[in-house]
């Protein structure tokens, strides 16, 4: 089972998909893709940052997060008392407890490998790796 990072989640929105990353997803089953209530909370900040920007363009981005909410409905995983505890623990082996850190104890109680290309933010925490860029 794979855990997608929020760049996974912004990469497949694109219209220029990076080859790797959409040959990789092509070759896994749909129910073996999550998504943690962390990438959610990302992609709604960059949606509220956009609208003073250009206010169409996040508008579309809101219609795609609630397609993928739809989507992704029963693969959506939150954030339990066990994931908080692993990732204050993280936290404190890291000096670092932010989002990414948060996504990795996501991980690591569900067993799962995090799929992303910023390996060096996801690495220290020691969780299995994806880059589907590399």
């Amino acid at each position: 089972m794979f855990l997608l990072d929020t760049m996974v989640l912004s990469e497949l929105r694109k219209k220029d998909r990076n080859p790797g990353l959409v040959r990789w997803i092509g070759q896994q089953k749909d129910r073996d893709l999550f998504v943690s209530v962390v990438s959610i909370g990302e992609i709604e900040r960059g949606i509220c940052r956009q609208q003073a920007r250009d206010a169409a363009f996040a508008q579309k981005l809101a219609a795609w997060l609630d397609q993928l909410l739809l989507s992704h409905a029963d693969r959506i995983l939150p954030v339990t008392i066990p994931i908080a505890r692993r990732w204050g623990q993280l936290g404190a082996e890291l000096g670092r407890s932010d989002a990414d850190i948060l996504i990795a104890a996501t991980a690591l109680v569900h067993g799962m490998s995090v799929v992303t290309r910023n390996e060096k933010h996801f690495a220290p925490a020691g969780v299995r790796l994806i880059n589907p860029w590399a």
